[in-house]
């Protein structure tokens, strides 16, 4: 048994197919199928059920699968230690955003990161919450970031700062003429969502404590983008609500559409999210300094009404 083989195994789990398993691992087909039918042969037993399309574990190859990611895990630990050890801060980092942050986030940090850390590596993609999370638990990113408190007992949430929400109100809107709005003028039926699986979305739904019904304006329609919300906004089909980083990089000539939300104004935290075992904490820290002196210096202050993240009305 070797590690190589051990490797060809996980890469075959994750992506289901042993042709494109082969090209993530960088070696031909036939070498990865060969590897691996070693590796079942010494062990005596199936890993992958290949009848099945796409392939998939067997029960005991599950268990396997399981310790070999464990197995691999540590191997890779070794290097990360020896790396700490000489306080060197390079190699590769993976880092999950979920959509409503990454495109108000990242232009602000990226550049200083690379300046700060260039032997860094810096990989991110963009994921919705839930995604993210189970590769944390796989070891498949080193940090997160993501909208908490999550609970989630297997990461370290470590906050970053706190976003209001802004609502943004086109001038026929029965709310179109205040200057700013009240928890309890907020009804859920007429504001305009992004679609499940947004933590954003929960997070009206848990403000508004109701789950949407029928618009007053007789449509239903949720997104996966806010820009598709603004121009349905923009056009009267609703109000909507926004991250303040978002609201205060639209147009000029939106800015008077954007209210504030009155006291307690709704509120956002935004963590560093990472494993308990994560030795990259050098990196860590660098990350949350550099995302910390990016965002508005008002943004850092704790606010009192946080919404949860996780849909808790039932």
């Amino acid at each position: 048994m070797t590690i190589s083989q051990l490797q060809y195994v996980l890469a075959v789990d994750r992506h289901r197919h042993f042709a494109k398993a082969a090209a993530d691992a960088n070696v031909t087909q036939p070498t990865l199928s060969m590897q691996i039918q070693k590796l079942e042969e010494e062990l005596g037993i199936l890993l992958f059920d290949r009848s099945k399309h796409p392939v998939r574990p067997t029960a005991i190859g599950d268990r396997v699968i399981e310790q070999a990611r464990r197995a691999v895990q540590e191997i890779q630990r070794i290097d990360e230690i020896l790396q700490v050890s000489k306080n060197n801060v390079e190699g590769t980092f993976k880092l999950g955003i979920i959509p409503t942050v990454l495109p108000s986030l990242v232009p602000r940090f990226l550049a200083d990161f690379r300046a700060q850390l260039p032997a860094v590596d810096l990989q991110i993609v963009e994921l919705p919450t839930d995604h993210i999370l189970d590769m944390l638990r796989r070891d498949e990113l080193d940090a997160a970031i993501l909208a908490t408190p999550l609970e989630e007992r297997s990461i370290i949430e470590r906050p970053l700062y706190y976003e209001p929400f802004m609502a943004f109100i086109p001038p026929n809107h029965r709310l179109g003429a205040e200057t700013f709005v009240t928890n309890s003028e907020l009804d859920i039926d007429d504001i305009l969502l992004l679609d499940e699986g947004h933590c954003f979305r929960n997070s009206i739904i848990n403000l508004c404590n109701s789950h949407p019904r029928q618009s007053r304006l007789g449509i239903s329609l949720e997104s996966g983008s806010f820009e598709v919300l603004l121009r349905l906004a923009r056009q009267g089909q609703g109000m909507t609500l926004l991250p303040y980083l978002h609201a205060r990089e639209l147009p000029e000539s939106d800015q008077s559409l954007i209210k504030p939300i009155a006291e307690p104004t709704p509120t956002r935290e935004i963590s560093l999210v990472y494993s308990r075992a994560e030795l990259k904490i050098k990196v860590i820290d660098e990350l949350a300094a550099v995302i910390q002196k990016a965002v508005p210096a008002k943004l850092l202050k704790e606010k009192n009404k946080i919404l949860s993240p996780v849909q808790q009305v039932g």
